[in-house]
């Protein structure tokens, strides 16, 4: 899975002329050294980059950025990448490592099994996803003031704000298991979508049988609207939302909605899959 690698994959947008179903992906570093081999070993050792969102402009990176962030489930899982990005939304080449113990350090008084799965830019804030799991079902969205964090991830200022606030969310349950949040990502007015998995594990740390993922919907007053579950129960981790030409013939508000899984083993290729949402009121 991508969480277990110390490289950023770039691939050619899919719906593009110039690009093929094969073609392969390159590598950007984000971090030194190389993972083990064996499968306990790297689990052991991995940063858990478990995020990646795109930045509007910040202190030295004019034109935006993207943000990997270690889960924080253990020690090793607390450093970021923060990757400058040029007018074309590419990354050039300068980046700088991040140390997120002084961000997650109050939120592991809150949480006793922090796990960052998610985060995105929405409305002047900063949203992280907490994924919650069979220990502890509850999963949570906690922001912070983009305006405040900004000059901090930037290396501007020497203490990241405290979180503007903190939501638990109860997603349900799949055959007993609760649903917790995987990533999220903007919508229109405020609201935004996630996706989530029901993974039969009590922690943050040990994979488990995913018996059921969905999309969810949440609005601009932060209630949670829709789920919709997803057929098959892919274990999506990561979500991406556009919405479709407004010259189509569907009526509606109509979402693209598009999913990379992650199948917890270096040696399985990830899926990307595609739905699209007709959401007439959020």
């Amino acid at each position: 899975g991508a969480d277990d690698e110390q490289h950023l994959g770039v691939f050619e947008d899919p719906t593009t002329d110039n690009a093929a179903d094969t073609t392969p992906g390159t590598l950007v570093r984000l971090l030194e050294g190389e993972l083990p081999h064996d499968k306990s070993k790297r689990k052991k050792a991995k940063p858990d980059l478990e995020t990646l969102a795109q930045l509007p402009p910040l202190p030295g990176c004019p034109a935006g950025a993207l943000l990997a962030l270690g889960s924080g489930s253990k020690p090793q899982r607390e450093t970021g990448v923060l990757v400058a990005l040029d007018v074309h939304g590419v990354p050039n080449g300068r980046m700088a490592t991040v140390d997120l113990c002084p961000l997650y350090a109050p939120l592991h008084k809150r949480f006793t099994d922090l796990n960052i799965e998610g985060a995105f830019v929405l409305s002047g804030d900063l949203l992280l996803l907490h994924r919650g799991n069979k220990g502890d079902a509850l999963s949570a969205c906690i922001r912070f003031d983009w305006n405040l964090i900004a000059p901090w991830l930037a290396g501007r200022e020497p203490k990241p704000p405290s979180a503007k606030s903190v939501q638990l969310m109860d997603l349900g349950e799949v055959e007993g298991v609760p649903l917790g949040l995987t990533d999220g990502t903007a919508l229109q007015g405020g609201a935004w979508a996630f996706c989530a998995v029901a993974e039969s594990t009590d922690n943050s740390y040990h994979d488990g049988a995913c018996v059921g993922s969905a999309i969810g919907i949440v609005a601009p007053d932060g209630k949670l609207r829709h789920i919709y579950p997803l057929a098959g129960s892919p274990k999506v981790e990561g979500i991406a939302a556009q919405r479709a030409d407004k010259e189509s013939s569907t009526p509606g508000d109509t979402w693209v909605f598009t999913l990379v899984t992650d199948p917890d083993d270096p040696h399985t290729p990830a899926h990307m899959l595609q739905t699209r949402l007709e959401l007439l009121r959020i």
